[in-house]
């Protein structure tokens, strides 16, 4: 029998000083937004756009270090990303993968106890998640057992929502979703890049036919009965500019999503290393993007945005959906 897969001390090491718990080839993360939620002082964008609760919100991933492009904006340690498929005897199962999680979140969490600005009422919920946020670190859509995890999360009582994020690259697993009546509550697809040449560019794919793997994806979203995104990273040099904006109106038309979050690239973390803090739009950039992008799409309206973040998001008219996923959710001004 094969041996389960162990990180090694190296990889460990740099995840925990990441403040990742783990648990085999998963992790989990209390993000910034949480802790400020926990503060009673603020939710992310999720709770103010779809009425996600913040405090609530368990950010994990079921591949930290497994991922097939090596992309220059991403803040995670991508360099620890040494394999493009999970070795067969290795996979944990998604029940044990999401118990385990939930304990290192709780322990992650009562850390905050001693914190005399925490409402502890807020933490006291906070400590049983009711969303499920399946992205964090690596790609997802490479765990193999994917569509069993999202199913078995289905299951908790406690559920209210899971959002799952891809790069696209493994439009195989994306058609399993649907098949097996997978899908979670809301799809990220990821879109950084309007053509090969600049896809190739940003994203520093591993396999060969990566814009065709993409293209697929981008194509089963529009197939979808599951609300969708297309969330696009504009990197200042890279994918910001006004004679970028048709191309990029092409492919949403393709993808036909929900909506559609402009958000800028974050000086932070790894990606310090490849890109300088010049790479990041303010506020107003963004709003301009997304106000230039509109013109080419007709069907989409802009819907709100969160200056704090540098995102915006327009919503799909044609093909609509209801914003809010929790009714009266949002606690975020």
């Amino acid at each position: 029998m094969q041996e389960k897969l162990t990180l090694d001390s190296k990889t460990i090491e740099a995840l925990k000083r990441a403040h990742y718990g783990i648990f085999g080839h998963s992790a989990v993360e209390i993000c910034h937004w949480t802790k400020e939620a926990i503060r009673k002082k603020s939710g992310c964008y999720k709770n103010k756009f779809y009425g996600i609760q913040t405090h609530q919100c368990m950010e994990f991933t079921p591949t930290a270090v497994f991922c097939e492009n090596r992309c220059i904006y991403c803040w995670r340690p991508n360099e620890f990303y040494k394999m493009l498929k999970m070795p067969e005897g290795w996979i944990d199962e998604p029940a044990e993968i999401v118990k385990n999680l939930e304990s290192e979140r709780k322990k992650l969490l009562i850390g905050f106890m001693g914190d005399s600005n925490v409402d502890k009422e807020w933490l006291k919920n906070a400590l049983t998640p009711s969303h499920y946020s399946i992205s964090l670190s690596g790609e997802p859509t490479m765990y193999p057992k994917l569509p069993e995890l999202i199913k078995y999360l289905k299951t908790l009582s406690n559920t209210k929502s899971i959002f799952l994020v891809t790069n696209g690259q493994e439009p195989d697993m994306l058609k399993r979703l649907m098949d097996e009546d997978a899908l979670p509550t809301q799809i990220y697809l990821s879109m950084n890049a309007y053509d090969k040449d600049d896809f190739i560019k940003i994203n520093r794919p591993l396999y060969k036919d990566a814009w065709e793997r993409w293209n697929r994806s981008l194509e089963l979203l529009s197939q979808m009965k599951t609300r969708t995104v297309i969330r696009i990273t504009l990197i200042k040099g890279y994918n910001d500019k006004s004679e970028q904006l048709p191309k990029a109106a092409d492919l949403i038309k393709r993808g036909n999503p929900h909506f559609v979050e402009v958000k800028s690239y974050m000086h932070i973390g790894y990606s310090q290393s490849r890109l300088s803090s010049d790479n990041m739009l303010n506020f107003e950039e963004i709003k301009s993007f997304t106000i230039k992008l509109l013109s080419y799409l007709p069907e989409f309206v802009y819907m709100d945005d969160m200056p704090r973040s540098l995102i915006s998001v327009i919503q799909n008219t044609k093909r609509y959906t209801d914003r809010w996923i929790i009714k009266d959710g949002s606690y975020t001004k």
